[in-house]
C-alpha cells in the first residue's frame, strides 16, 4: 500500500457516516418500494386490467397480453431513467439524486390508483396510464444503483457484500407487502369489488412508503467515498462519456448479470400467478388454484427469497462474488429444464400445493442466491466517478432485456407452446448470466475508493 493509499484510507475513517440503522433504512427503502410499485402493478396487469383498461376486447387472451404490455413500458424508460439520474448522483451525490428519483417513481404510482376507467375515458384513460407507467420507469431508473452506493460506500472493505444485501432485501419486503395487500383485499371482497375500486388500494397506498423514504434520505449523510472523491476533484463533468468511453464493457457484463434475475422474478411472481389461477382459455394452465391461494403460496415463498439474499451475500463476502454466482447459474439452468414438470396440471393434477411449493421456493431461493450479491458485484465493476451510471445503466438495460416482456412472452410462449418452452426461456438467460460472470474479474478485494 502506497503512502497516497494510507492517507485516503484514513481520511475515509475520519469521515461522518450514517449509522447501520440509517444505512439500511435509506438503502432499502428504495427497493422495497420499486418491488411493491411494480408487482402491484404486475399483480394488476394480470388480474385486472384486462377488464379494467382492454375490457372492449371479445378474446381474454389478447386482453391478458395486451394489458401485460403496459407492463413493460416502465422497464423501457428505466434506462433513460438510469441516464439521468446517473449523470446527477455522480455528479451532485447520491442523497439529493435519491430523494428525487424516489419523488418522481412515487408521485407517478399514486396517479396510477386514481385514473379513470376505459369504460369513463376510453383510449384515453389507457394512455394516461401508459404516460404514468413511463415516468414512474424515469423515477426508478435512478433508484437502485443509488441506494446500492448509499450501503456499499458506507461498508467495511470486508462486509460489503452484506452491505449490499440491505437494497436487495427491499425486494421480498416490497413484494410481501404488496402481496399481503392484495391478499387481504382479495379476502374481503369479491371480484366486482376488486374491478370497481380495489385494485387501486395498493397505489394510494404507495403513498405511506414514499413520505417514509423521503424523511429517512433528506436526513441522511452525502456517503463516504464521494465526497471523499468531490475532496480530490476526482469528479468528472460528463459521468456518461466517461462509462462508454472507458467501461462499455463493465456495462454489458452488468446487464447479462442482472437480467436472468428479472426473468425468474416475473416468471415466479407474475406469469405463474396467472398460469396457476386462470383457465387455459384465459391463457392459463388450468391448476385450479384462486388468486388467493396463490398470493398465500407466494408469501411464502417470498421468505425463502429473503433468506437467502442474506446467506448469498455472507458466503459473497467470504468466498468471492463469482464464485456464488456462477454456482447460481449453473443450479438455474437445471432448473429451468426441471421446473415445467411441477407446473404441468396433465402431470400433476389440479390444486397440487406440494409441487407448486416446491416451484416457488427453489425458484425463490436461487432468486436470492442470484439477486444477492448483486448490490455490491455492480458498484465494484465500476471507479467511484462514475458508479451511480455504470451500474444503473447495466441495472436498468436488465430490466430491458429480462424483465419488461417477460410476462407477456411467457403466456404467449405457454399459450402456444406449453409451459416447457417457459422453461426454455429461462433457461437462455441462465446461460446468458453464466457467461457474463464468467467474462468478469472477481472485485471481493478491489480497492472500492478508486
Amino acid at each position: 500500500m502506497t503512502a497516497a493509499d494510507v492517507t485516503t484510507s484514513g481520511k475515509l475513517k475520519a469521515m461522518a457516516r450514517d449509522s447501520v440503522k440509517t444505512v439500511i433504512a435509506a438503502s432499502m427503502i428504495g427497493t422495497a418500494i420499486e418491488f411493491y410499485d411494480f408487482y402491484a402493478y404486475g399483480t394488476a396487469a394480470a388480474n385486472y386490467f384486462p377488464k379494467v383498461f382492454f375490457g372492449d376486447t371479445t378474446n381474454p387472451t389478447v386482453a391478458l397480453l395486451a394489458s401485460l404490455l403496459t407492463f413493460a413500458i416502465a422497464f423501457i424508460a428505466r434506462p433513460l431513467g438510469s441516464l439521468v439520474f446517473g449523470h446527477f448522483g455522480d455528479r451532485m451525490g447520491r442523497k439529493t439524486t435519491l430523494v428525487v428519483s424516489l419523488l418522481t417513481m412515487g408521485v407517478a404510482t399514486f396517479l396510477i390508483g386514481c385514473l379513470p376507467t376505459y369504460n369513463q375515458w376510453g383510449v384515453m384513460a389507457v394512455a394516461v396510464l401508459c404516460l404514468c407507467r413511463f415516468v414512474q420507469g424515469i423515477g426508478l431508473g435512478g433508484e437502485w444503483s443509488g441506494a446500492a452506493l448509499v450501503a456499499t460506500e458506507n461498508a467495511p472493505e470486508d462486509k460489503r457484500a452484506l452491505y449490499g444485501s440491505f437494497p436487495e432485501l427491499g425486494a421480498p419486503i416490497g413484494f410481501f407487502l404488496s402481496n399481503g395487500t392484495y391478499f387481504l383485499l382479495e379476502a374481503f371482497n369479491d371480484d366486482d369489488a376488486m374491478l370497481a375500486w380495489g385494485w387501486r388500494v395498493p397505489f394510494l397506498l404507495s403513498a405511506i412508503l414514499v413520505i417514509v423514504g423521503l424523511v429517512v434520505r433528506v436526513q441522511m449523510e452525502e456517503t463516504p467515498i464521494f465526497r471523499l472523491a468531490q475532496e480530490q476533484k476526482k469528479v468528472v463533468k460528463s459521468p456518461l462519456t466517461e462509462v462508454f468511453k472507458k467501461s462499455w464493457k463493465q456495462v454489458l457484463q452488468a446487464t447479462f448479470l442482472v437480467a436472468v434475475t428479472y426473468t425468474l422474478f416475473y416468471t415466479l411472481a407474475t406469469w405463474s400467478l396467472a398460469w396457476g389461477t386462470k383457465t387455459t382459455e384465459q391463457g392459463g394452465g388450468s391448476l385450479g388454484f384462486s388468486k388467493q391461494e396463490y398470493l398465500l403460496m407466494l408469501m411464502v415463498a417470498v421468505c425463502v427469497f429473503a433468506a437467502f439474499i442474506v446467506i448469498s451475500c455472507v458466503n459473497a463476502d467470504k468466498f468471492g462474488r463469482k464464485r456464488v454466482i456462477v454456482i447460481s447459474s449453473c443450479c438455474l439452468v437445471a432448473f429451468a429444464l426441471l421446473f415445467p414438470f411441477l407446473l404441468d396440471g396433465n402431470l400433476v393434477g389440479q390444486r397440487n400445493f406440494f409441487t407448486n411449493m416446491v416451484f416457488l421456493c427453489v425458484g425463490f431461493a436461487l432468486m436470492g442466491t442470484a439477486f444477492g450479491p448483486i448490490g455490491a458485484f455492480l458498484p465494484e465493476l465500476f471507479d467511484a466517478n462514475v458508479r451511480y451510471s455504470g451500474s444503473g445503466i447495466g441495472y436498468n438495460l436488465a430490466a430491458i432485456v429480462g424483465a419488461a416482456f417477460v410476462p407477456t412472452i411467457a403466456t404467449w410462449l405457454s399459450h402456444n407452446w406449453g409451459v416447457h418452452s417457459v422453461g426454455l426461456y429461462l433457461g437462455v438467460m441462465a446461460v446468458c448470466c453464466l457467461v457474463a460472470v464468467l467474462s468478469c474479474k472477481e472485485t471481493k478485494n478491489v480497492d472500492f475508493t478508486k
